[in-house]
C-alpha cells in the first residue's frame, strides 16, 4: 500500500463497556496474524487505567495492549487524547502524552479545536506508516448533546474515512432496541458511514437471534456481520472502572487454602490493573473492598493507585477503612501502597499548589515515616528496578542485599515527591529510567517488614517477584507454583480472543469493507 494510504476499520458502540476495546484489540490481532502492519488509535480516551511508552509518555491502557495486539510498541499517536477524571466536574488533560492542564467541562468545550489539531496530526503520523489503522470510538455515537463538539466517533470515522461497525451488549438486555435507536439518532450523513452491526457477550444458542437478526436488518438495511461469545477469564487489562462492576471485580476466589487479600476501591481509582496478575494465582483470594465490613479475614491490604490521593484518603477515613487497616495491621496483617496508595501509607500529604483541591494537606495513615509534597510537574517514566532481599524474601539473600533475579520493570506516574526518615528502608532500587542508567531508590519498607509502598505499577507481573511475595503472604515457596507466566498468559489470551471473534466474524465482508485485498484461503 502506498503511504498516506492506510485502510482503516472503526469500531463504534451504543455505550460504554459494550466491548469496543476488546473488539479492537481482537482484530489487531487478527491483522497482525496475516502479516499486515496494523495499529491502533482512539482519538480521545477517558480512563483512569494508563500506561507510560518507552519515551516516558501517558496514553490510555487499552490502546497499550491494543498495540501488544499488534505486535508494535505502544506510542501516544495511538491515544492522542486521554482524560483522567480527577473530580465528578473536572479531568486532567493529557495531549500527546504530557499534561496541559485540568479543566471542567465548560474549560475542555473551549480547548476542543486544539484537542483536535492534535488528533489530526496524530492519525496523520500512524496513516503514514502503518498498512491498516483500527480505530475505536468511545461512548455511543448517539449521545446527541455531545454531538456537536465531537471528536472521537462520527468526526473521526468521516477524518479518517472509515466503515463502522456498531457494537451492541447483549449481556445488559436490550441490544436490538440500542442499536436500531442508535441508528435513528444519528443524522443521514452519519448512518450512511455505519456497514453493520456486531452483537457482543452472547451466551447460549445463537440460532435463537435469527429472528431478532433478521429483523435488525429489515429495519436498518445493515447486516449483522457476527454474534461473539462470552469469553470468560481473558487475563487482559480492562480500560476503565466500570469494569469492577462486573462479578470478577468484585471477588476471584482461589483455592480454600487461598490467602485473602483485600484491594480498596477507592471511588478515584487508578490503575488497577496491577491487581490482574493477583487476581488469577490460585494461592490468593482477591477481592475489591469498600466497607469495614468487606475486610474481615483479610491477611494482606493493598491500596492501589488514585487520581485524587487526598480525597480518596478523606473517603478512606469516613468509610472506616483508614482505621480498620491500622488495626489489622497492628494485628499481624501485611499492609501494601502502591503510588497514591503508597502516599497514604505516610504521616502527611502536603499539596501546597492545590492541585488536588482546596485542601493545604492532610494526615496519612501514619505506617511509613514519611512526607509527600504533591508538585505541579508530573512524573512519566518507564523503570527497571530490583528488590532489596530482606524483605522480599528469606529465600534470595545474597551478601549484597539486593536480587537481581528479582529485577522488574514498571512505569511511574505521578506528581508527589516523597521524603523518607533515616530509619525507613527502600523497598526496590531503580537502575534504569526511560533506558538512561541511575541508581535511586523506590519505596519505604517498615522495620517489621510488614508494611512496604512503591512508586513503579506493574511491579507483579514480574513471576518471580510476584510469587516470593505469595510465600512472605502465606502461599506456598516460590519454587512449588505451577502458575504460568502473566506475560505468557497474556499472550495465550491475547491469541484465544483472536481465534474466538474471528470464528464469529463475516470476516471476508469486513475486509472487504475495509479495502483490503481478499485472502486465498482463510
Amino acid at each position: 500500500m502506498a503511504s498516506g494510504q492506510a485502510k482503516t476499520l472503526m469500531i463504534q458502540g451504543t455505550g460504554s463497556h459494550v466491548g469496543k476495546s476488546l473488539l479492537v484489540t481482537a482484530i489487531c490481532r487478527i491483522l497482525a496474524d496475516e502479516g499486515l502492519r496494523v495499529a491502533p488509535f482512539k482519538a480521545q480516551n477517558m480512563a483512569l487505567n494508563s500506561y507510560v511508552t518507552i519515551d516516558g509518555e501517558e496514553m490510555g491502557r487499552a490502546q497499550a495492549l491494543q498495540a501488544m495486539a499488534a505486535r508494535i510498541e505502544p506510542r501516544v499517536e495511538m491515544n492522542p487524547i486521554l482524560l483522567k477524571p480527577q473530580s465528578d466536574t473536572g479531568s486532567q488533560v493529557i495531549v500527546n502524552g504530557r499534561v496541559v492542564g485540568t479543566m471542567g467541562v465548560k474549560d475542555y468545550q473551549r480547548y476542543k479545536p486544539t484537542a483536535w489539531e492534535a488528533v489530526v496530526a496524530a492519525y496523520q503520523r500512524l496513516a503514514r506508516e502503518f498498512e491498516v489503522v483500527v480505530v475505536e470510538g468511545a461512548g455511543s455515537p448517539a449521545e446527541i448533546n455531545l454531538a456537536a463538539s465531537d471528536i472521537v466517533n462520527m468526526r473521526v470515522a468521516a477524518l479518517v474515512e472509515a466503515p463502522v461497525l456498531l457494537v451492541g451488549d447483549i449481556d445488559r438486555g436490550g441490544v436490538f432496541a440500542s442499536l436500531l435507536g442508535t441508528m435513528e439518532w444519528l443524522t443521514e450523513t452519519d448512518r450512511a458511514r455505519v456497514a453493520g452491526f456486531l452483537i457482543n457477550k452472547f451466551r447460549g444458542d445463537a440460532s435463537l437471534l435469527e429472528p431478532g437478526l433478521a429483523a435488525l436488518t429489515a429495519r436498518t438495511g445493515r447486516p449483522v456481520f457476527g454474534v461473539i461469545p462470552y469469553i470468560p477469564d481473558l487475563l487482559l487489562e480492562e480500560e476503565d472502572g466500570v469494569a469492577l462492576e462486573a462479578p470478577l471485580g468484585r471477588v476471584v476466589t482461589g483455592r480454600a487454602s487461598a490467602v485473602p487479600l483485600g484491594v480498596v476501591r477507592f471511588p478515584r481509582i487508578s490503575n488497577f490493573t496491577d491487581v490482574d496478575p493477583l487476581r488469577f494465582e490460585e494461592a490468593l483470594a482477591v477481592r475489591f473492598v469498600t466497607s469495614v465490613r468487606d475486610l474481615d479475614g483479610v491477611r494482606v491490604v493493598l491500596l492501589p493507585g488514585s487520581k485524587n490521593t487526598i480525597e480518596d484518603l478523606q473517603w478512606l477515613r469516613r468509610s472506616g477503612l483508614a482505621d480498620r487497616i491500622v488495626e489489622l495491621y497492628h494485628s499481624g496483617a501485611e499492609v501494601v501502597g502502591i503510588c497514591g496508595g503508597f502516599q497514604m501509607l505516610g504521616r502527611w500529604i502536603a499539596d501546597p499548589h492545590h492541585m488536588e483541591g482546596q485542601e493545604e494537606g492532610m494526615a496519612g495513615l501514619g505506617l511509613l515515616p514519611l512526607q509527600t509534597t504533591l508538585e505541579r510537574d508530573k512524573i512519566l517514566a518507564q523503570v527497571e528496578l530490583e528488590a532489596v532481599a530482606d524483605w522480599v524474601c528469606a529465600e534470595h539473600q545474597p551478601s549484597t542485599g539486593y536480587v537481581p533475579a528479582l529485577g522488574t520493570r514498571g512505569y511511574e506516574i505521578h506528581m508527589g515527591r516523597t521524603v523518607q526518615s533515616e530509619s525507613c528502608r527502600p523497598a526496590f532500587r531503580v537502575l534504569k529510567r526511560n533506558r538512561q542508567w541511575v541508581e535511586e531508590n523506590d519505596g519505604a519498607v517498615s522495620q517489621d517488614g510488614r508494611v512496604w509502598g512503591t512508586y513503579a505499577h506493574g511491579l507483579f507481573e514480574n513471576d518471580q517477584l510476584r510469587r516470593c511475595l505469595i510465600r512472605r503472604w502465606g502461599g506456598p515457596p516460590c519454587g512449588q507454583t505451577t502458575a504460568v507466566s502473566f506475560r505468557q498468559r497474556r499472550e495465550q489470551d491475547l491469541a484465544r480472543l483472536a481465534g474466538i471473534v474471528k470464528a464469529h466474524l463475516e470476516y471476508r465482508q469486513i475486509r472487504a469493507c475495509v479495502g483490503l485485498l481478499p485472502l486465498r484461503r482463510m
